[in-house]
């Protein structure tokens, strides 16, 4: 007999290679979990709009930076969007989602986040800095980005489009918020700034996760997996580093046998929940 449960493709590349991170145990352990509930295909990102037809729901994981496919995505994106497919994330978000704009939107809205500019004559709009951080608008990944010195930024500026500018901020530490649907889940920092991916479980702070939450409001997405990034400023205050709500990275492996378990649960939950709108 056929089966009655539900259909879910699953869309991840398993050969994406990231510094200091195997993107491909973690949609491995993923899953090897979700299969328990769901029947369950794995397929590359480039392939994702000619199979979601056959399928109840599509997810969206470690399918690596979409400058990589964007022709696809943007099928992708569109195919799902005419369908009305139920897709997780969904395709609403405001943030890493559609590039980095976002960053330039919550600067002028007066959000705690890294300031940020993208001309030459708005750098007087930065705090003084020895050093700016240059990044494409629509990279991930640290993908191009670049430590300029301060001379130096508004002739980068003039000779390439599409760029972005912060100050370099000398951080104690970076921490990372992960939440399911609108439901936190767990926090990790890295206590060394020069080792981003050595990561250690955080008890985060009424204080860390209004701050966090203020931002998964402002995503206002309803369903899917969305992490903070934040880093803790020199005079103490959280900053937010980037708002992940494409594809981001959980890190599962920094997390002990009880935490992984209670996120796999979550997660569950919420495609339950996906799967009934």
């Amino acid at each position: 007999m056929p089966s009655t449960r539900p259909r879910i493709l699953y869309v991840t590349d398993l050969a994406y290679r990231a510094r200091g991170r195997r993107y491909c145990d973690e949609d491995i352990h993923l899953t090897s979990r979700l299969r328990e509930e769901f029947d369950l295909a794995l397929c590359h990102p480039r392939d994702a709009a000619a199979l979601l037809d056959a399928f109840d729901a599509v997810v969206v994981r470690n399918s690596g930076p979409v400058q990589g496919y964007e022709a696809a995505y943007e099928a992708f994106r569109e195919c799902a969007t005419e369908r009305g497919t139920r897709v997780y994330n969904q395709l609403t978000g405001r943030a890493d989602m559609v590039g980095k704009q976002y960053l330039l939107d919550l600067t002028a809205a007066g959000f705690p986040v890294i300031p940020t500019v993208d001309r030459a004559e708005d750098l007087h709009r930065l705090p003084a800095a020895e050093e700016y951080v240059v990044k494409p608008r629509r990279g991930a990944d640290s993908a191009g980005l670049r430590i300029v010195p301060a001379a130096r930024v508004p002739e980068v500026l003039a000779g390439a489009g599409d760029l972005l500018v912060q100050p370099r901020v000398d951080f104690a530490y970076e921490v990372s918020f992960y939440f399911v649907d609108h439901d936190y889940q767990y926090a990790l920092h890295a206590p060394h700034p020069d080792r981003r991916w050595q990561l250690e479980p955080y008890d985060a702070t009424v204080a860390d996760l209004d701050f966090a939450r203020r931002f998964i409001e402002w995503n206002g997405v309803d369903h899917g997996i969305q992490r903070v990034d934040a880093c803790r400023a020199p005079g103490g205050e959280l900053l937010l580093v980037e708002l992940e709500d494409l594809n981001p990275y959980l890190s599962l492996d920094a997390l002990d046998e009880p935490a992984r378990d209670a996120f796999v649960t979550a997660l569950r939950t919420a495609l339950r929940r996906l799967l009934t709108t």
